[in-house]
């Protein structure tokens, strides 16, 4: 099956202010353009390739950021259908996979991905849920205690045990 989609490069969105820092409102109006473009040629893969951005000490992104970045797509009527993959050179700010979860939060078909072939697999799988993507998004399992065990029989009291203390009077 033929597969569809727009690569979106980071130097393409990504816009810096005169002193060289990142400036959010130029940046958020270029990705609204490109996704605006996409939605319009009906594309509903779009790849966002961030292996050329190098990265400092410090994060590109604030978490609000992301926030703004993450609207910017249901501000230019980015639907359920679509899927967005990142693709990252390395995060070591873990900005990237922070932009998935808050998009998957949304109910967005998004995720951050290390490798390319990874990534346009994602891209052509078209029948998974936004749920099928967070349980393939995290990195390790982590048990759900099971809250019956957890819940004490009714009949006993959760005060903590402390010893008795008998009076010498009293028998045994």
């Amino acid at each position: 099956m033929p597969l569809e989609l727009q690569i979106i490069r980071a130097s393409e969105f990504i816009r810096l202010g005169a002193r060289g820092h990142f400036d959010l409102m130029a940046s958020k109006a270029a990705l609204a353009e490109i996704a605006a473009a996409c939605r319009k040629r009906g594309l509903n893969q779009a790849l966002l390739d961030l292996r050329a951005l190098r990265l400092g000490p410090k994060p590109v992104f604030s978490p609000a950021d992301l926030i703004e970045l993450v609207n910017t797509f249901r501000e230019v009527g980015f639907t359920h259908e679509q899927r967005l993959a990142i693709l990252y050179q390395s995060d070591p700010h873990h900005r990237a996979r922070l932009f998935a979860f808050l998009s998957i939060v949304r109910g967005w078909h998004v995720q951050a991905f290390g490798e390319f072939e990874p990534a346009l697999a994602w891209l052509s799988d078209v029948t998974e849920s936004p749920a099928d993507t967070i349980r393939s998004a995290s990195e390790k399992r982590i048990p759900v205690r099971d809250l019956q065990r957890a819940v004490k029989s009714p009949g006993r009291t959760s005060r903590p045990k402390t010893a008795k203390s008998r009076s010498p009077s009293s028998p045994k």
